[in-house]
Parts: C-alpha cells; structure tokens; sequence
C-alpha cells in the first residue's frame, strides 16, 4: 500500500497546525484535552511519514545522478539498491501507523477471568492465566490491581476481576477475550489421568467518567454482610454491596473491602466499564462481519487457545500459532510472542481490506 506525496504533505501540514495551536496557550479545557490526544496519535506516524519522504527523496537524487566518476557511479548503485530494499517496509509501516485506531486502545483495561468447565480444576487454572497476565503486565510497565476476588477453597480463582493500568494496555490485551483450554493431568486426579479445562477472560477498555454517566434513579443498591468461602464471615459489618442497573438489569456484586464505601466505589468502576462495554458492542454492531474477519470477534465463548501441558505447548487456534514453551508463556514473557503476532496478523488483514 502506497502512500502519495501529497497524503504525506497532508499529515505533516496537520501535525504543525496542532504543535502551532498547543504551543500558542490559547486553547483551554476539554479543547485542549482533544488537541494533545489528536497530537500525541498524529506523532507517531509524522516521524514514519517524515523518514518515507526523506528515503523517497534521496532515492530520487540517486537515480538522476548522471556522475561519471565510477567510484562514485558504484556508490550510488549501491546506495539506490538498499534504499530500494529499505522502502516497502518503511511504506508498511507507515500504512500500519495511518490504520484507523480503536478509540480504546490506550485505554486501561478491566481484566475478568472466570473459571468454566472443570471444577477446581479450572479454578486453579483461572489462577494461573491471571498470574500470566501479572506476570506479563509487570514486563510491560504497567500496574495490575485487583478489584474483585471470588476464591475456591484450594487456592484457585472462581473469578477475579483487576484492573490493568499503563501505556496502551487495551491495544496488546484485546484479543486475550475468549475461553482458554488446559489439558493437564489435574492435582486433584489421582489416575493420572488428562483432563481438559476451560476459563474465560474478558479484557473491557475502561471509560473515563464523562463517557458513561450513570443517573442515581437508575441504580438500585442494596447492602448486606459480606461472607467468604466456606461461608466464613469476611468481616461483622454489613459492608458488601450489590449495584443493580435498572435499565439493562447488569448486576455487580463488591465485598472484598472493609469498607462500604470502597465496595460501593469498585463496583461502580466495574459496572461503567461494562456499559461502556455494551455501548462499544452497540456503536461496533455494523460492522460485526468485519470483525469476525479479524483475528478474533471478541466474542468470548470463542475457544481462543489450548495450554496443553504434557506436550509443553500453547496453540492460539485464531492464527494457527503453536509454541513449545508452555512455562515461559505462563512465567509471562513468552505471551510477548503470541500478543505481537496477534497484533501483526489483524494489522495485516486490516491493511488487505483496505487495499481490496
């Protein structure tokens, strides 16, 4: 995909009219948010534009030298010849800058992984994905914090709900959404024998407060005593809290704070990010086909990737992918790998359908 000298003329042309308004001190309040956010995305494909132009241009001198002197005659031959083998993947990533972006990708994620079928056995297996994914976030830079936790009594996950703070967390995290198969010989079997488990993560972009408001009337509340596994008492104060939305009947339950308050304010975040989750699933609703097209819907009762322990192996079933190297993608950094190919198939399918 080509992109013309007048397109780059453009992108440069819009970068200095947004550094010239930033830097005159003029612009105020939400228009100033909107022009540093419009700045900070144009940034990154003004430096690839900048270096495609500049690799065009000298390519363009070489090719018109007419120099007798053969050492020189060699040297531009030379030259014309790296630079030749140098631009498609500079006008690559240039067209991959310019794809239209996900207006949640910087955004910080809300991470909601639930045991499937499986029993205990899937439980301890939610546990692990989420350590993968604490793991994987700390390589990252980013701060993982847990929101809600519903434990099993030996040490696994019913579900766990965090929240995933950094630089662009919802863009590498997406297609984590889907249900995750292990088959592993389970602690709890005494055979010996393979069993195959399931749990679902959910990865949901977290809105800011002014793109969900929540009126009061449409919030019912209730509050009880919160109750730990087993049925032991967390604590002896009625401080769990149960937010129902009247309009779509989503329901959120918080207990794992002391205090009300704090289970009120987290089960609040939980539920704007799920509506701002229906929202995008509404505004996206056209273009659904498209997205199946991708590398994954997002839908997340799609089996998405096997963890298959004797054989030491992940496969991520969406790209064919399979790794030998089970431990280092549960330790964290081997999950680098299936991520960046993940991301490297959609951008590339992505720029198919906009060269079809």
């Amino acid at each position: 995909m080509t992109i013309s000298a007048d397109r780059l003329e453009q992108i440069a042309h819009r970068f200095a009219e947004l550094e010239a308004r930033l830097a005159s001190g003029t612009l105020e309040g939400a228009e100033f948010v909107a022009a540093s956010r419009d700045y900070a995305e144009l940034e990154p494909v003004v430096r690839v534009a900048e270096q495609v132009r500049a690799m065009r241009g000298e390519l363009a001198e070489l090719e018109q030298l007419d120099d007798a002197d053969p050492d020189m005659k060699a040297l531009a031959e030379e030259e014309i010849t790296r630079l030749r083998a140098a631009l498609p993947d500079a006008e690559r990533a240039l067209a991959v800058a310019m794809l239209p972006r996900d207006s949640a990708d910087a955004r910080p994620a809300m991470l909601e992984i639930r045991a499937g079928t499986g029993g205990d056995e899937a439980a301890l297996f939610a546990a692990d994905l989420y350590r993968m994914y604490e793991r994987f976030a700390a390589e990252q830079g980013w701060r993982v914090e847990p929101v809600s936790i519903n434990a099993s009594d030996i040490g696994g996950f019913k579900e766990i709900v965090a929240n995933v703070a950094g630089s662009g967390v919802f863009a590498r995290l997406k297609f984590e959404s889907g249900v995750h198969r292990v088959q592993r010989v389970p602690v709890t079997e005494s055979g010996g024998r393979i069993h195959t488990s399931a749990a679902t993560v959910a990865v949901l972009p977290e809105p800011d407060e002014v793109d969900i408001q929540i009126e009061p009337g449409d919030i019912k509340i209730d509050i009880y005593r919160a109750s730990g596994a087993g049925g032991q008492h967390v604590n002896t104060t009625d401080s769990a809290v149960r937010l129902t939305h009247l309009p779509t009947g989503l329901v959120v339950i918080q207990q794992d704070q002391r205090s009300q308050h704090k289970n009120k304010d987290k089960a609040m975040q939980v539920l704007r990010t799920r509506l701002y989750d229906l929202k995008r699933a509404e505004a996206h609703g056209a273009e659904a086909e498209a997205r199946r097209a991708m590398v994954g819907s997002g839908d997340r009762s799609e089996r998405i990737r096997t963890y298959n322990f004797p054989q030491g192996r992940v496969t991520d079933h969406r790209i064919g992918l399979t790794l030998h190297k089970l431990d280092d993608v549960l330790a964290g950094p081997g999950l680098s790998e299936l991520v960046d190919a993940l991301v490297a198939e959609d951008e590339a399918k992505r720029l198919a359908a906009l060269g079809a």
